[in-house]
């Protein structure tokens, strides 16, 4: 790991850990970062019955549950779970008899979620600290790996999708939605660490995203759909485009 990695890491474990101790309910364009209300970002049925302080810490750029397309009895993995959304609505839909595992490198949000499932009454949700380019779980042990707006925080992403790939069952899915760009970043910005931490500085174009799933073996490969992020990240000087994509593909069976 170069210095350079391990000083993204920390600024971004830095920013998490602020915003789980403070249990804000919304992170939005205000700050800067690719945070909004679960409410602007999923259909409001999937939150029905969720308590106000869980569906509104949201952390992510999109929705990826609905293009999971869970089944019952399935195991899900959510690289980067933050406060829980996500491993909560995956929960929901996988039953009882399902499995949903959360890995976060901060130990605030890990505590934050912890205590969300407390409130929640879930049984089967399991929060675990975490990298996830170095996941702390057992080969080929999950049926779908998700991902809300985290992937693009790593400096390491091809790990990450190496990752995910080792994680999953044969045949297994992965589904996530990220911030993705068009056009170059400034030297400047590309190097500011507080831009990495807002899920800006470390997003990628779309194909080289792709190109990164497809190294670590992922096939069927779909982008669901790629719409402006603007509205959530503003646009600054030596800033391209941005985008939140939402991302399927699957590991070959064997």
């Amino acid at each position: 790991m170069s210095d350079q990695e391990e000083r993204i890491r920390q600024a971004v474990r830095q920013r998490y850990g602020d915003l789980a101790q403070k249990s804000s309910a919304c992170c939005g364009a205000a700050d800067g970062g690719a945070e909004q209300c679960a409410s602007a970002l999923y259909d409001h049925r999937l939150l029905e019955d969720l308590p106000g302080e869980v569906k509104e810490l949201s952390l992510g750029c999109g929705d990826p549950i609905t293009i999971a397309s869970l089944r019952p009895g399935e195991w899900v993995l959510d690289l980067g779970s933050g406060a829980g959304l996500d491993c909560f609505l995956a929960a929901r839909q996988v039953g009882e008899e399902g499995r949903v595992v959360g890995v976060d490198m901060t130990a605030e949000m890990v505590a934050l979620a912890n205590s969300n499932k407390e409130r929640l009454g879930v049984d089967n949700v399991e929060f675990r600290l975490g990298r996830i380019e170095a996941l702390p779980v057992k080969d080929a042990s999950f049926d779908v790996v998700i991902s809300n707006c985290v992937i693009n925080l790593s400096p390491d992403k091809a790990a990450v999708f190496r990752e995910a790939f080792r994680a999953l069952r044969p045949g297994g899915r992965i589904c996530v939605s990220d911030v993705v760009v068009e056009g170059e970043f400034s030297a400047a910005l590309r190097s500011d660490l507080d831009r990495w931490a807002e899920c800006v500085a470390g997003a990628i174009e779309l194909e080289r995203y792709l190109d990164l799933m497809r190294q670590a073996g992922f096939v069927e490969l779909k982008v669901s759909d790629k719409v402006s992020a603007e509205e959530i990240i503003p646009r600054r000087e030596g800033m391209p485009r941005l985008f939140s994509a939402r991302v399927t593909g699957r590991k070959p069976p064997r």
